[in-house]
């Protein structure tokens, strides 16, 4: 079952007054003051600067239990492994579980199969497993014990063959085949249910002759595996570059005190693989040997296991695609999705690439005229290690953009509760957190998100925030149990995390996020939303479970809060003086040295896109031999060249299992995106209008994936879709 494998805030005193606004805020995108009441709502509600946690002081989730049981819901936290030994008694559990439910299907008499014993029970077989994998994905990616987190490691390989051996079984197949055999007549989330088990069982080959399904098992397996360990490869890589002072010139003594960059001898460790350090040192650092040792150090992670690995990874997936009798893997994967054909996806990104090309060529020369007046040399070439720096150095006298004043403004505790009471008004909600129960890591938060109007829970939000070691090292969503209404009625509220990695508190400061980073915040809190908001009633279509060349779109387009003055205004203030907010002029010359920029932003974005469908529209194996090569050469064309001796590719997450033929979707949900986000801006509520924030959350968060998506997006939009917001967006009018 495809769709169901890939799952993959604030006080008492302010809910109150949360609630209590929200009557007065259900008509305002009717009426011309609409905007500004609900920024000075917005504005009332928004606490000062959250104090340190104290958790004596936390509710519990006992809070919510007579609401729960009111709403018929379920609202309970995950039972966490806290061994491994607890690791492997959960997936044996789920396993045996699984299997009894599956064999149940395949006892099935000849016409005794029905919708529920077949269709609904096969889902509901998986259920279990899938919560189980969620939690052991966390374990692996967040755990601070190296022990727990390879446990995770092996026993996610285990479930994962358990979930293909399982997909393989003949005998649960023709049970279920023999129901939709008699044509029943379905409706809704039931009939979609039926066409897509049965497609996923076409896409898995149960039509072929027994050898070749025993192939493509054993094929199917070894991927897996290989692209689990491909992700691990780079959790695991530690590629560290020592400075000195002088090699630092021009980075901030914020960062240089940093004790996760300092060291005894007085030099200064920084972590390539951590985002943060690394952009950091790739905007500021005056030195261009050092940009160059670091990007060298980023772009050759996970190097020397990964290059051989994903060759394999990409003969194997070219031997599946050609037994199941697609013209090549990218076929193969976009066909559920948006697009339906990689050709169609990859037509898409070079009409992009080719739309931005004049804006592209200026914007580099632009750039690169920063470097000859800075070395005095009228031939100097731009490098990808140069672009950062001089973007920041354009960002600086061009725009008078100093971006370390601006993080003042962007007080992380502050910024995310800000956050909360946005989306709250607009979508009718209440966050508060509430004490987590067990945590892995010590300033582990949780989130309680419930509709404001009835009181019902809906979900449930984890939040780690800050890097570690061996902790994963980027920003993401993370399943952990999905949504789904269960056999005796009650609806099981989803729970998921924000796995983050925001610079810490330092030097006597607190942690301060760069635009950048309030950007990621308010997009993965899209994801959250998306997740916690579902009403889906099989977990197959619960949350983002969607389209992938759509998931990113609910999210993307909360980036858009960001970006709005009035409603910064209401949480972004400079921490060491309240009184103090973004000034209107800095604004705008922010959203000028955005698009100052933006072409080239969206070449290198492209550019990801096209060497993925690239790599993966072939089955020649000259090029999985020599992958490296052929995607540098890709990015070099569509972007900039990438440093010599590296392979960035094997770095590149997304391609080991996920988003494999699929990165093209952040742009082609980006253009929908954009379209939804024009409907607020349209309104007579602009960003802050509840009535519209109440149609996002009804037409496109609540059903989830259980309608075709293209029918939730024209029941948003109220009209077909446009590509005319994404060109305003990215400066193309």
């Amino acid at each position: 079952m495809k769709n169901l494998k890939q799952v993959v805030y604030g006080s008492c005193v302010l809910v109150i007054l949360t609630v209590l606004v929200l009557p007065l805020l259900t008509g305002c995108g009717k009426d011309d003051d609409a905007k500004q009441q609900a920024i000075e709502h917005a504005k009332d509600i928004v606490a000062t600067r959250e104090p340190a946690q104290d958790e004596s002081r936390l509710p519990s989730l006992d809070k919510y239990a007579k609401a729960a049981a009111a709403a018929k819901v379920k609202f309970v936290l995950p039972e966490w492994e806290k061994t491994t030994e607890d690791i492997t008694r959960s997936v044996n559990d789920s396993i045996k579980l699984g299997n009894a439910r599956l064999d149940a299907i395949a006892a099935l008499k000849s016409g005794k199969q029905n919708f529920g014993n077949t269709i609904a029970a096969l889902e509901l077989a998986y259920y279990p497993a899938v919560n189980i994998l969620n939690r052991i994905g966390v374990i692996q990616e967040t755990n601070q014990q190296e022990t727990m987190r390879d446990a995770a490691l092996e026993a996610n390989k285990k479930l994962q063959k358990w979930f293909i051996d399982s997909s393989f079984r003949r005998d649960v197949y023709e049970s279920v085949q023999a129901y939709a055999d008699t044509q029943p007549v379905l409706e809704g989330e039931d009939a979609m249910l039926l066409k897509d088990t049965i497609r996923d069982y076409r896409r898995d080959g149960m039509h072929l002759a027994e050898a070749k399904r025993n192939e493509l098992q054993k094929l199917k397996t070894e991927l897996n595996d290989m692209g689990t360990d491909f992700g691990k490869n780079i959790s695991d890589a530690n590629n560290r570059v020592t400075f000195s002072a002088k090699e630092l010139d021009g980075l901030s003594e914020d960062f240089l005190n940093n004790d996760d960059v300092k060291t005894a001898d007085g030099n200064y460790e920084v972590n390539s693989k951590v985002t943060w350090q690394y952009i950091e040192v790739m905007e500021k650092a005056k030195n261009p040997s050092t940009r160059d040792k670091l990007i060298q150090a980023r772009y050759t992670r996970a190097m020397d296991t990964n290059v051989p690995l994903f060759t394999q990874i990409l003969k194997h997936r070219s031997k599946i695609a050609k037994l199941l009798g697609y013209e090549n893997w990218a076929d193969y994967r976009t066909e559920p999705k948006m697009a339906k054909t990689a050709q169609t996806a990859l037509d898409f990104e070079k009409k992009l690439v080719l739309g931005l090309q004049p804006k592209f060529e200026v914007e580099m020369e632009v750039l690169r005229k920063f470097k000859v007046n800075e070395t005095g040399n009228n031939n100097a070439e731009l490098k990808l290690a140069d672009v950062r720096y001089y973007t920041n150095e354009l960002k600086k006298s061009k725009y008078n953009i100093d971006t370390d004043e601006l993080k003042n403004y962007f007080e992380l505790w502050r910024v995310l509760k800000g956050m909360f009471r946005i989306f709250e008004i607009n979508f009718g909600l209440v966050i508060e957190e509430v004490e987590p129960g067990y945590k892995w890591v010590d300033d582990l938060r949780l989130y309680a998100v419930t509709d404001a109007a009835s009181g019902d829970p809906l979900g449930l939000i984890y939040m780690d925030m800050f890097p570690r070691e061996g902790k994963y090292n980027h920003f993401a969503q993370f399943g952990m149990t999905v949504g789904k209404l269960m056999p005796d009625g009650e609806y099981q509220r989803p729970v998921v995390g924000l796995v983050c990695n925001f610079p810490p508190a330092a030097n006597g400061k607190p942690s301060l996020l760069t635009h950048d980073h309030v950007e990621t915040l308010f997009h993965e809190f899209g994801h959250a939303l998306h997740s916690v908001l579902t009403q889906a009633k099989y977990a197959s279509y619960s949350g983002t479970s969607v389209p992938r060349d759509f998931v990113e779109a609910p999210s993307q387009m909360l980036e858009n809060w960001a970006w709005d003055k009035n409603i910064l205004d209401t949480f972004a203030v400079d921490y060491r003086d309240e009184t103090k907010k973004i000034p209107s002029e800095l604004l705008q010359k922010m959203e000028e040295a955005r698009l100052a920029t933006i072409a080239s932003w969206y070449r290198r974005q492209l550019g990801f896109g096209i060497l993925d469908l690239a790599i993966h529209m072939t089955n020649d194996e000259a090029v999985f031999e020599n992958f490296v090569s052929e995607t540098n050469a890709i990015m070099g064309g569509v972007s900039m060249p990438v440093p010599e001796g590296t392979a960035f590719v094997a770095s590149f997450g997304h391609l080991g299992g996920g988003y494999d033929a699929g990165y093209y979707g952040y742009a082609w949900a980006e253009a929908i995106s954009a379209d939804m986000a024009s409907v607020f801006e349209q309104s007579a509520g602009g960003l802050m209008d509840p009535v519209i924030g109440k149609r996002l959350r009804d037409e496109i968060y609540a059903p989830g994936g259980s309608r075709e998506i293209d029918e939730s997006i024209k029941a948003f939009l109220g009209r077909e879709r446009s590509l005319e917001p994404f060109f305003k967006m990215i400066g193309m009018d």
